[in-house]
């Protein structure tokens, strides 16, 4: 049998070997957190070893990865991928009381499908064009009853093409598509998209000019990425949501309408799985904050059977149209 010590507080727990780090804590009730549920897939299982590093496996290739995008020095280890096969000494990062409290509760009253699952999906911003100077015009009880008309309306058109909204951020919202096949789910979040624009133009502008005056028109953004689908919040409070730089990229694609002059930009992701089934306008080249290279967008006008219809050609995308934009 060895020995995994566990510093700070000194815990000894003996092992037959070919276990691995999480695994020996777990029996002896020492807490690691670990938020993906064990997958390798977050970092916060980290661990350093002191001692005993010939003991250890090496990093597996999730692990590697997690190392690389983190910088972890060799010492520091992930506790679910590390098979131990001999004495070791490890360093918690969990050390506080507090810590220790926090950890206990999350792995207690965290199932494991809710954890986190990582998926494909589509994710669909929408935001109101100039709201703010919109809203300061009248009184904030008719600001809520027209938000929530135009929410009530947007939901409608989302949920009928097989969507539904994941948060309300303020005048924006975020809807998710789901499909096993990615060219159907493309072509159904696109569909709906469309669809909300003119149920604005048809229905909210009408009813807004009618009870104030006024109206206004809105931006969408799609893009087709990998998330992580959870559950956040306190824990007698939490509710599903997702996460991941795909979602941060999509909040950029709503934006560059604003830059652009467009109403509906589509992801290169996107765009590669319906591209024969839409009339696109223009492209656009975009620089991210954070991400590194160019980045295409493509404003659709409409699906390409309608288009063919009225215009009796293709709508090809027109590269380099618009001026570079910094996002």
């Amino acid at each position: 049998m060895y020995q995994v010590q566990f510093s700070p507080r000194g815990q000894r727990i003996a092992t037959p070997g070919n276990e691995t780090l999480s695994q020996v804590a777990a029996r002896g009730e020492v807490i690691i957190p670990h938020a993906c549920g064990k997958t390798g897939r977050c970092s916060t299982c980290r661990v350093q070893i002191l001692a005993g590093h010939s003991s250890c496996s090496p990093r597996t290739e999730k692990e590697r990865a997690i190392a690389h995008k983190m910088r972890f020095s060799p010492d520091v280890r992930l506790a679910c991928q590390t098979v131990v096969n001999g004495d070791v000494v490890v360093k918690q990062l969990v050390q506080d009381d507090e810590d220790v409290h926090f950890s206990s509760l999350y792995i207690k009253n965290s199932p494991p499908d809710m954890f986190g699952v990582e998926k494909h999906m589509f994710i669909l911003f929408a935001d109101i064009r100039g709201f703010t100077a919109f809203a300061e015009k009248f009184l904030p009880y008719d600001i809520i009853y027209v938000l929530n008309r135009y929410f009530h309306a947007m939901g409608e058109v989302i949920k009928r093409h097989g969507g539904h909204i994941d948060n309300y951020m303020g005048d924006a919202l975020l809807a998710l598509f789901e499909a096993d096949d990615p060219r159907e789910g493309a072509k159904r979040a696109v569909h709906a998209a469309l669809e909300m624009l003119d149920t604005v133009k048809k229905v909210i502008q009408p009813h807004l000019n009618n009870f104030l005056g006024k109206n206004f028109s809105i931006g969408i953004g799609l893009h087709y990425g990998l998330v992580v689908a959870g559950a956040i919040g306190a824990f007698a409070d939490k509710r599903a949501t997702v996460i991941g730089d795909a979602v941060n990229f999509a909040s950029r694609v709503e934006t560059a309408n604003k830059e652009a002059g467009t109403e509906f930009l589509i992801s290169e992701e996107t765009y590669d799985l319906v591209r024969n089934k839409i009339a696109v306008n223009r492209s656009i080249h975009v620089s991210i904050k954070g991400k590194t290279g160019k980045h295409s967008l493509f404003e659709v006008i409409g699906l390409l059977e309608e288009a063919r219809a009225k215009k009796g050609r293709f709508w090809a995308p027109q590269y380099d149209l618009l001026p570079e934009l910094h996002l």
